[in-house]
């Protein structure tokens, strides 16, 4: 199993304990179809995605995933309040262009919200962009400045701001070490290489 699978498996074994059997799931940014096709398979919830990508929505279908092409906002706003038990955005935050409006859209059609992200205030990202002083380059973020994402790394200490100005409530959180698979209790910011947050209103 290479250390991607690994940390993906991680991942979803997480978010697959925190949904609740036969509820309605909305993943924003599904890519591929691999965590929902986890929760309909471990679940046996009522999924759908959202991505804007053809191929990885074609990849959905072909796994029997339902999923949408378009714009995730646009998506949501066909929905009346709380249509959803749960909204999942897992590694996609970091990548959108209006995070605040995703989110609290998120928040309005969903009666919890799943947020997770790479930490890019863990301390081998912050020792490597000072001894090399260029963009990050790991197992994480594998790409170069001119054809990378994410486009808004975050950290940890920035997530938890954005959530006390929003006035969003964190109901619940695991942060990570970097290895994805210990708890870190300790300096998160610092120590922590993997973020999940349940938010409520």
């Amino acid at each position: 199993m290479t250390t991607f699978v690994e940390k993906r498996t991680v991942d979803m074994q997480i978010i697959g304990d925190w949904v609740e059997p036969h509820t309605r799931v909305l993943d924003l940014g599904c890519g591929r179809g691999a965590l929902l096709g986890y929760l309909v398979q471990s679940k046996q919830v009522a999924a759908v995605g959202v991505d804007l990508d053809f191929h990885r929505i074609s990849a959905c279908v072909q796994h029997g995933v339902t999923a949408y092409q378009g714009d995730m906002l646009a998506f949501m706003r066909e929905f009346p309040d709380r249509f959803f038990d749960r909204v999942i955005c897992s590694r996609t935050v970091q990548e959108l262009d209006n995070p605040t409006t995703v989110i609290l859209e998120a928040l309005r059609v969903g009666h919890t919200v799943t947020v997770g992200f790479v930490n890019h205030g863990f301390w081998k990202n912050r020792v490597d962009s000072l001894v090399r002083g260029r963009k990050v380059r790991n197992e994480v973020y594998t790409t170069e400045w001119f054809e990378s994402q994410p486009a808004n790394p975050l950290t940890i200490a920035d997530f938890e701001h954005f959530c006390a100005i929003k006035q969003i409530r964190v109901a619940r959180r695991v942060l990570l070490a970097g290895n994805w698979r210990s708890p870190c209790r300790v300096l998160p910011n610092l120590l922590a290489g993997y973020a999940l947050y349940d938010l409520t209103r």
